[in-house]
């Protein structure tokens, strides 16, 4: 399964050009084989990073790398489409086959395909930003993908009309050729087909021979209320056409939910910071703030601290299982210092200062009593 290259170079996806290309020049001094004699797992990650820097050093590579993934840069390592002339290349098989198997058949050819034989389309992925509100509230997308269908001149066959496929006489359709050595006995890919197990003489013009060409679709996605960043979407049978009328691959939508002004997010819950005045938090009273779904009203207990938490029941996000289940808005308490102050503004805070003692200030009063406490103990 091809690694992600913003984890290769251990840099996030919103990197700056100047981040990436510090992060690379580090790994690289770090890995070069050079420093490293006969450390092959050195050299491999020094292609690595030398692979994901030449995508994500690139303006338009990088763009397309972070809509589609390695299989919009022809690296999704899935044989079934190698041969485009479009240039297409792969789709996204290898990139989920690590996780989930044979279940996906696969465009390399799953157990029981036969040489020639109906194959599995390509699994694509496509990355996808939502905002908090989409969050929130859910919603319809519409995307446009790149993608192969079956190529309509010649049916998918990839022959000329009128003519058809033929079996391969070198491997007799099985795709190998056995060569024996000695007492063992190789199988290779045929040449001659290139594993099909049949030749095609009369290729059709449109595909070249594929028998699938390069097109475009739009799709609509619905996004559930609670995703939340690596959520993948299932959409079956939107991959890749099959080759020689397998069925077609899915198309899986990865979530990454954006970053957010106000709020910050852990699993169904909200984190706001608000700032209140020295006499709010003196005083106590009652405030409007931030939420997704409008105005929320918080009361402010009298005698608050600055960091000091205050949770909204039920405020917060909804959780993508369980249905009418809410987290809560957790509201962080900044108290604000006043600055500028005229002079009869100074005169009552001077007058507060002198009416005020240590009852009023219990914590400043425990941490001078310590620190009277440490300074004698060193004097002693």
């Amino acid at each position: 399964m091809p690694k992600d290259y913003y984890e290769t170079l251990g840099v996030g996806r919103d990197a700056s050009d100047d981040e990436i290309k510090k992060s690379y020049r580090k790994l690289a001094m770090q890995l070069h084989p050079d420093r490293n004699p006969g450390n092959k797992d050195a050299e491999s990650q020094f292609k690595e990073v030398n692979a994901a820097y030449e995508v994500l050093k690139d303006a338009k590579k990088r763009s397309i790398y972070d809509q589609f993934g390695h299989a919009g840069l022809g690296q999704g390592g899935g044989g079934g489409f190698s041969g485009d002339p479009s240039g297409f290349g792969g789709g996204f098989g290898d990139i989920f086959e690590e996780f989930f198997g044979d279940i996906f058949g696969g465009g390399r050819g799953g157990r029981g395909e036969r040489a020639g034989g109906p194959k599995r389309g390509d699994d694509y992925r496509y990355d996808m930003s939502v905002t908090l509100e989409t969050v929130m509230n859910g919603s319809e997308e519409k995307i446009r993908i790149p993608t192969v269908v079956e190529c309509d001149p010649c049916k998918g066959s990839g022959a000329k009309a009128g003519s058809g496929p033929e079996t391969c006489p070198t491997c007799q359709g099985s795709g190998q050729v056995r060569t024996q050595q000695g007492f063992f006995s190789i199988a290779r890919t045929c040449a001659a087909c290139g594993g099909r197990g049949r030749i095609i003489r009369n290729p059709c013009t449109a595909c070249r021979g594929q028998g699938r060409i390069r097109s475009e679709k739009t799709l609509t996605v619905k996004i559930p209320p609670g995703v939340d960043t690596g959520t993948r979407i299932r959409l079956s049978g939107e991959g890749g056409v099959g080759s020689a009328h397998g069925p077609a691959g899915d198309l899986y939508i990865l979530i990454d939910v954006a970053r957010h002004p106000m709020f910050e997010r852990s699993d169904a819950d909200l984190l706001c910071q608000v700032p209140i005045t020295f006499t709010q938090a003196a005083l106590g009273g009652k405030l409007e703030v931030p939420s997704l779904s409008g105005k929320a009203r918080l009361v402010v207990p009298a005698g608050t601290q600055t960091g000091v938490r205050l949770a909204l029941r039920g405020k917060g996000l909804p959780h993508l299982n369980r249905p009418g289940v809410f987290g809560d808005l957790v509201v962080e308490v900044r108290v604000e210092t006043p600055v500028k102050l005229n002079k009869r503004q100074r005169e009552l805070f001077e007058e507060l200062a002198s009416c005020c003692d240590d009852d009023s200030h219990p914590d400043s009063k425990s941490f001078f009593d310590k620190v009277k406490d440490f300074l004698e103990h060193m004097a002693s």
